[in-house]
């Protein structure tokens, strides 16, 4: 980087921070800070969920997949994510705005006291809260690696000064900022994307190599086919299961986009652009990485500084400060997001089990706890984000494959098919023994059986059997042990119909303020 790319990078870093103080005005209470008070258009909660669901990984970790292998980076994951967000536009979508316009609540956890009971939506808020900082924490050290690439900087450097920017933003602004700051990544990612898929189709051109025979070459032997490796059929199938839970709300962040805006239509219009987004942007961007092998030779083993090596040698001073800021862009978003959306369930859920001054709080108080929540969560990520590359985590994206596609089945599953009617029967005893049952399976699967196989179990086993365990035993024990209580039924009719329909149904007296939002 020269003084232009500096130049680029610290204007991205201004404008960023000028959008979540303007977003403050904006904010008044909880409710903004958390689900924008309902009043996001749907275009922009869209471009919000598209942009929520990336990071630097992308650049790092699955450049490296799509070096060694080729396309089947994008088979396997973001087509698996615009199918599964496709799926969800008309089957969660609607259901999960309605958690806030029927129900009233602020957090996408908040409604499981009342469909299942106060163990359950501990159990899954804090699994889910510590899973999360897992994440996000492979977050920071995926564009700490690129920054270091770049600029020399350290890693724990680089951690320091992503996350303290994203924590001026998203803490003053709530998801207001994260949205709108997101909006402007989306531009620039665009920008930034464009170029490098031009400055690539280029550089062919010099080698004489045209972009419909590209695959031809040796180099590239094996990479065009979908699925190779360890990314086989099963390893998609379980990728498709996984991410439509995740990505339509399992792991909370998008859930927020949906219950942001302002009714169950404008919801479903959001996730089909999401989807749209998602099926046709990855495919320029994931170009370059095909062709990566025809430019760079990878330094790391895994391939995972192809990119960035690759960016270095093709384009200008400028345009290289413009591809660094999208990869910024990328993991401040993912991250801004997922903090706003662990605040949401710490200070809804956890805080006033904990303690009986915080479910006293006002509007002012609960405000504060929220941005304190954002800050602290933050700072615990950081700090696991300077661990990742350390034998415990192995490296990024065994993180983010195996950790948070393994973990993240049990955890969704109650909270996501608890929203639907086919599965009212399903309550408190299959929500607590698919969650967990499917952490024993996780660990099961990736340590004791693992050590016991040659060559340890194959990476499709190891994220698709917890997510297997837990969906049987969740729709297996609610027919066991049917738990449909009246109660029950009238939290899970409130998310499925909208005004009038919702209102004749029947809720007994007995339920009275245990239903959530219930005057």
């Amino acid at each position: 980087m020269n003084g232009l790319d500096w130049v680029v990078l610290i204007g991205y870093f201004g404008v960023m921070v000028a959008i979540g103080v303007w977003s403050h005005k904006r904010v008044d209470n909880v409710s903004d800070f958390f689900t924008a008070g309902g009043k996001m258009p749907w275009w922009l909660s869209g471009i919000s969920h598209h942009m929520s669901g990336y990071s630097a990984v992308m650049f790092t970790g699955y450049a490296g997949i799509a070096y060694t292998y080729g396309v089947t980076s994008f088979v396997t994951w973001s087509f698996p994510i615009a199918l599964g967000i496709a799926i969800g536009a008309r089957l969660f979508a609607p259901r999960i705005n309605r958690l806030r316009s029927r129900l009233h609540v602020a957090s996408p956890l908040e409604y499981l006291k009342n469909r299942y009971n106060l163990s359950t939506q501990q159990a899954l808020a804090w699994s889910g809260m510590l899973l999360k900082i897992v994440d996000v924490g492979a977050k920071w050290a995926a564009i700490s690696t690129l920054l270091s690439v770049f600029t020399g900087v350290s890693l724990n450097q680089g951690i320091l000064i992503t996350g303290a920017i994203t924590a001026v933003y998203c803490t003053i602004g709530g998801l207001w900022a994260d949205a709108l700051t997101e909006l402007g990544q989306f531009v620039i990612q665009l920008l930034a994307g464009v170029s490098m898929f031009v400055a690539v189709v280029l550089k062919l051109n010099d080698k004489n190599i045209g972009l419909f025979d590209a695959f031809d070459q040796p180099a590239l032997h094996g990479h065009g086919k979908p699925l190779v490796g360890p990314y086989g059929t099963v390893f998609l199938l379980a990728f498709l299961f996984i991410k439509l839970f995740e990505y339509n709300g399992g792991m909370l962040n998008q859930a927020q986009r949906y219950m942001a805006t302002g009714s169950a239509r404008e919801a479903t219009r959001s996730a089909r652009l999401s989807a749209a987004l998602w099926l046709v942007w990855p495919v320029v961007l994931f170009f370059p990485m095909w062709m990566s092998p025809l430019l760079v030779h990878a330094q790391k083993p895994d391939g995972s500084d192809s990119y960035a090596l690759m960016t270095e040698q093709l384009l200008p001073h400028g345009l290289l400060g413009l591809v660094i800021v999208g990869f910024f862009s990328h993991t401040m978003a993912m991250c801004s997001s997922d903090a706003n959306a662990i605040a949401a369930v710490f200070t809804r859920d956890v805080a006033p089990v904990l303690s009986a001054r915080a479910r006293g709080w006002g509007e002012r108080s609960g405000l504060i706890a929220a941005r304190v929540t954002t800050v602290v969560f933050l700072g615990l990520s950081m700090a696991v984000a300077t661990q990742v590359n350390s034998p415990a985590f192995k490296d990024i994206i065994t993180v983010v494959i195996k950790w948070v596609a393994g973990l993240m089945g049990p955890i969704a599953i109650p909270m996501m098919l608890g929203l639907l009617r086919p599965f009212r029967r399903s309550g408190p005893t299959a929500a607590l023994t698919s969650w967990a049952a499917g952490l024993l399976a996780f660990w099961l699967v990736n340590y004791p059986v693992n050590w016991q196989v040659d060559g340890g179990v194959p990476l499709q086993y190891q994220v698709s059997i917890p997510l297997a365990v837990s969906l049987v035993l969740y729709v297996l024990v609610g027919h066991l042990r049917p738990e449909d209580t009246p109660e029950r039924l009238a939290v899970i009719e409130k998310v499925n119909t909208d005004g009038d329909a919702a209102a004749a149904v029947p809720v007994p007296a007995s339920a009275g303020d245990d239903v959530v939002g219930a005057p």
